[in-house]
């Protein structure tokens, strides 16, 4: 039964609650591990409090009235004019990129058509890789973990597609041949759950008013013409899935394979029948498994409403009771949470050194409604010191009390039936009744017996199944099992070897604990929808004994028959034989599927070549429910692993750092965020799922805080590059759709750029050299390209360790801040020869080489930047390399960029500059301080003189990259001065009321004013941004130092606020140096 907590009322020292929702029996007596299974510790409820406790914090949060932090403020966004693509382009051609370019970007435009053309033409299936001109013969298998078919798609599903079509689009690109498998689940509960409301909303009827073959038809219906959505919208997050090979768990031939699967372990003795505690849904009446019971805390006395009641039902409350002791006066008190099962106890257990009970020792207790005389035992696994230190035992409906009775050979009462009411062995005033209606008369009759003790309110988890929220029930069942032990040893020692690699590093400590501790697997499910089990019970002609059940099972109903008639020495027409009614867990079929997607257990060309898969991609909540199942069954059936590395992405959370789930009400879907969404729209969703009120009062204010004006049309582009921009292997994610937001701006960012390249190429087609002619000419050229061939360094190495957060940051800086702050505002002096005068410039003049070598960089930096992002962002990479081909420098390679080789910096060696880079950090920093003179006088127009005075070094960087500084300081000339310099730098000192700005301790900016600069003004306007810029950062160290900062504010956060804290600081470094100099100043004047 379920105690309070994990040990509250059990008092036992053993795996107590952390077990009690646990779809996997206990060993069975023969074995050597029901006596070390006691052997865990129970978790503390310490952590459920504190779990409990964020979350009603968040809830609060939530439902105040006022924002917390500047990043709990709703995301501003004004609505963007929408391009659409009207040309007629039949569903599966090529799109037309002559058309003129839009002037701005636009998602409906750029995801216009791309997707049918790529898949139309084969480029997501591995026989392209035969028509690869860069092809290796290496080959890059997985599957996509399977959907089911009920769902729809979230941001969950969302973060998988874009790290696992990021991975795939770059080994593509490689030239490997690349698999990449798309397949659904046929979610056994969720599916069946579904239907079974649909025909009771629509027809009136319950799945008992129809046969098997009736609903299982409704089913196949309902699959046909629901079962594409999600299909659909893998297509639009632009998954490149190869569609030909796309199989579903319930197709013939992955029925077979489940099948295969289940003879194949029983008759190697892995799979056996036995009789024990599984999850009990009564409202299903089924057995469920361990991931669809969630955990819901209740702080003490609550009361819920549940499934099959009129009336809420108390819970979260500790019942004391007496049971009187047989033969002598006294009592032993036990407590429970649920006393509608003190029906079933057997026994009473104490610690054996418990002073309190020596003297009953080896007695017995008589139960008050049965007359049963109950043993009262000793037992280590008592903790004397909770409670009243006696624990009563019912081995029909606890975990653990199914423990104590295998150890002590006590007998195990059911008093729960499989429908929720209570069994006629409890009597007739209790048979057939309600169990939650039966506690309450429990209670009652005990307060007549005058042995009620007492009841308190008590904190508890109460395990509630997902589907139907009803409160789970252990039940002792007969079901099908998988014996897991030895499996699990060489999953575990697979890891241990290094054959199976799983990333991150530090879930193998996880992986090494379950497994280790793994119980027997239950895989009965008591549904229709699902695969029947092809076992079969056996009656034999004159069998006199129809007690024991006997079993055999086979790949069709006719070797069933030929194994009984072999078994039991008959004629095979003498046996009669009844299939089990019930199916297999889904999860069963699920951990077959890196195989039985390549055919298995045929020997096919697909599994020859793409087995074992590559790589296994997904949440980490599936570490054990899939991916450890997947990796025993694969081992146990192919004899190998079925697959060489596992990794394992974070969790998806909302800003507020809940996790999304339906029964929260916050999950996004990620086409809202695609295309957009009103806030009427989105309350209207919460509306029509099935929450509690308070939680849809939570989701509701949420969605209106954080989405007034509903969430704006980001794009599928926009949204991947987001999802991919966090660390996946490390903290969840909180992703806020402020996020998507600005990555939507990057788009538009790309979009400008390549407007500005078009423009610069002009009608001139044959302007652009190959890449292995171009051979950059000016420091601006050698820099921009140094940094191309840092950048590609970078992505080759993060690909490599699976950070595509490296790659995408390493991306956006260079895009945003090399190409286009930097190097595009440089080379619009260049390319349209506009030329003034200064006293340094190295490159007076701009001949026709110079401009055909900066146009051919810029036509390839912008090309191969493409490249590079096109795993992350396929639409607009696509739209805009495809303008760019006709000025492509010979044949194009491929016709779709998502089939070009990714850059590699090996064709880049030549344009490597080192010392170009390193040198053009200070040229930046010089460039950041004259603009910000520029503002703090109020320039706009203006051009003033501008004197360097800075070390030798200093000033030879200067002189190098002069064009750039004068071109980006926007400045009229640049004048050098070095006070202990060489005699041929420029030695003339700046003009006395310059500006001054701090570069670093060697190096001073003076900006020459034409009226002349006012030191007293100066000084004073920066005394006042100083004395702005003091509280904020105050303000920010407190938020920082405070002592649970780590631990409660999301890791994208903490980072923003760090960005933030140094830019207020070097802002005041920047400051105080500048006063410095200019109270320097004044003193000498």
């Amino acid at each position: 039964m379920w105690r309070a907590g994990a040990v509250l009322s059990l008092r036992l020292v053993g795996r107590g609650a952390a077990r009690l929702c646990s779809s996997n029996p206990p060993k069975p007596s023969s074995s050597s591990s029901s006596s070390s299974s006691s052997q865990s510790i129970s978790p503390s409820p310490r952590p459920q409090a504190e779990k409990q406790r964020r979350r009603r914090q968040r809830e609060e949060a939530i439902l105040s009235s006022q924002h917390s932090t500047a990043e709990d403020k709703p995301v501003k966004w004004s609505e963007k004019q929408k391009i659409v693509y009207t040309a007629l382009t039949p569903l599966g051609s090529k799109k037309d990129t002559s058309l003129p370019f839009p002037s701005s970007y636009s998602p409906e435009y750029v995801e216009a058509s791309w997707y049918q053309w790529w898949e139309k033409e084969g480029f997501f299936s591995p026989e392209q890789h035969e028509r690869s001109s860069h092809a290796v013969d290496q080959t890059f298998t997985l599957c996509i973990p399977p959907p089911n078919v009920t769902g729809t798609l979230h941001l969950g599903h969302a973060l998988t597609v874009a790290v696992e079509d990021a991975l795939v689009r770059w080994k593509r690109m490689k030239g490997y041949r690349v698999l990449w498998v798309p397949g659904c689940d046929h979610a056994g509960i969720a599916t069946q759950t579904v239907v079974e409301r649909r025909l009771l909303m629509e027809e009136g009827k319950r799945r008992q008013d129809f046969t098997r073959e009736e609903f299982l038809q409704q089913v196949w219906k309902w699959k046909n013409e629901k079962g594409e959505e999600i299909y659909e919208q893998l297509r639009r997050l632009g998954a490149s899935l190869d569609w030909s090979r796309a199989c579903f768990t319930m197709d013939p031939g992955f029925s077979r394979a489940v099948t295969e699967a289940f003879v194949q372990l029983c008759d190697s003795g892995l799979i056996y029948r036995s009789e024990g505690l599984v999850n009990w849904s009564c409202a299903l009446e089924s057995a469920i498994s361990d991931i669809e019971v969630d955990s819901k805390e209740l702080p003490g006395q609550t009361m819920l409403s549940i499934p099959g009641y009129e009336n809420k039902v108390e819970f979260g409350t500790m019942l004391t009771f007496a049971y009187p002791v047989d033969g002598q006066g006294g009592e032993v008190a036990v407590s429970t949470t649920r006393p509608e099962t003190m029906l079933g106890d057997v026994a009473i257990a104490v610690h054996p050194d418990d002073p309190r009970y020596l003297d009953v020792h080896g007695k017995q207790c008589r139960h008050p409604f049965t007359d049963r005389l109950l043993p009262i035992i000793t037992d280590s696994m008592v903790n004397m010191e909770l409670g009243t230190g006696a624990v009563k035992v019912t081995p029909a409906h606890d975990h653990t009390d199914f423990l104590l009775s295998q150890r002590h050979s006590l007998p195990r009462l059911t008093v729960i039936r499989g429908d929720g009411t209570m069994a006629p062995s409890c009597g007739q005033w209790l048979q057939g009744v309600k169990r939650f209606d039966a506690r309450q008369l429990v209670m009652d009759a005990l307060v007549e017996k005058k042995l009620f003790r007492g009841k308190k309110s008590h904190a508890m988890a109460l395990p509630v199944c997902s589907r139907s929220g009803d409160i789970i029930e252990p039940l002792l069942k007969k079901q099908w099992f998988v014996r897991c032990d030895k499996m699990a040893k060489k999953a575990a020692q697979a890891v241990e070897d290094g054959q199976l690699e799983i990333i991150p590093h530090f879930y193998t400590k996880t992986w090494k604990k379950w497994l280790s501790n793994i119980s027997d697997w239950c895989i009965s499910r008591q549904l229709w929808w699902g695969h029947q089990i092809p076992a079969y019970r056996v009656e034999l002609p004159n069998c006199t004994d129809r007690g024991e059940e006997q079993w055999v099972w086979g790949r069709s109903e006719d070797e069933a028959r030929q194994r009984a008639a072999v078994k039991y020495g008959v004629r095979p027409d003498a046996v009669t034989m009844t299939q089990d009614p019930d199916v297999l867990d889904t999860w069963f079929s699920s951990g077959l599927f890196p195989f039985a997607m390549l055919g298995w257990p045929e020997q096919t060309t697909d599994l020859q070549l793409y087995y074992p898969n590559s790589i296994l991609e997904t949440g980490s909540d599936l570490i054990f429910f899939w991916v450890a199942r997947m990796v025993m069954l694969g081992t146990e059936l192919t004899g190998q692993l079925p697959f060489k590395q596992v990794l394992f992405h974070s969790l998806v959370r909302d800003k507020h750092g809940r996790k999304m789930s339906k029964s929260l009400g916050n999950v996004i879907d990620p086409l809202d965020v695609i295309h957009g969404i009103s806030l009427e729209r989105l309350q209207q969703k919460v509306m029509e799922g099935n929450l509690h009120p308070r939680e849809r009062l939570v989701a509701m204010e949420a969605q209106r805080k954080d989405f007034p004006k509903g969430i704006p049309q980001c794009g599928t582009d926009a949204l991947r590059f987001a999802l991919c921009s966090h660390k996946i292997q490390g903290e969840d994610i909180s992703l806020s759709i402020s996020q998507v937001l600005s990555c939507r701006h990057f788009c538009n960012k790309m979009w400008q750029t390549l407007r500005f390249t078009l423009v610069v190429m002009g009608d001139d087609t044959a302007a652009v050299g190959t890449l292995e002619e171009t051979t950059p000419l000016s420091s601006m050229d050698r820099w921009i390209c140094s940094r191309l061939y840092s950048t590609v360094m970078q992505c080759e190495q993060a690909f490599e360790a699976y950070e595509l957060h490296t790659i995408t940051s390493a991306l956006y800086s260079f895009w945003v801040h090399s190409l286009c702050d930097v190097y595009m505002e440089y080379v619009k002096s260049v390319l349209v020869q506009q030329n003034e005068g200064s006293v340094v410039q190295p490159e007076t003049e701009h001949s026709g080489r110079e401009r055909q070598v900066a146009t051919s960089v810029l036509y390839h930096c912008v090309s191969m930047s493409l490249a590079l992002l096109s795993p992350f962002m396929p639409f607009i990479t696509e739209e805009l390399w495809q303008r760019l081909q006709p000025y492509r420098p010979g044949a194009a390679t491929q016709t779709s960029l998502c089939l070009q080789p990714y850059p590699c910096s090996s064709q880049l060696a030549h344009w490597h500059f080192p010392e170009e880079e390193r040198a053009f950090l200070l040229v930046q920093e010089v460039i950041r301080t004259a603009r910000l003179l520029r503002a703090q006088c109020g320039m706009t127009k203006e051009k003033p003189a501008m004197w360097a005075v800075c070390s030798p070094a200093q000033a030879q960087v200067l002189l190098h990259f002069g064009s750039a500084v004068w071109t980006l300081s926007r400045i009229s000339s640049l004048h050098i001065h070095c006070p202990h310099g060489a005699d041929n730098l420029h030695s003339t000192p700046p003009p006395k009321g310059s500006l001054v700005g701090v570069v670093d301790h060697t190096c001073q900016l003076h900006l020459h004013v034409q009226s002349g600069m006012n030191v007293d003004k100066q000084i004073l306007q920066l005394s006042q941004r100083r004395d702005k810029l003091v509280p904020k950062l105050e303000e920010i160290l407190r938020r920082v130092q405070s002592p649970d900062y780590l631990s409660k504010v999301p890791a994208h956060v903490r980072q923003q606020t760090d960005s933030k804290m140094s830019a207020v600081q070097q802002e005041l470094k920047t400051i105080e140096d500048q006063l410095k100099v200019l109270q320097e100043t004044q003193t000498t004047e």
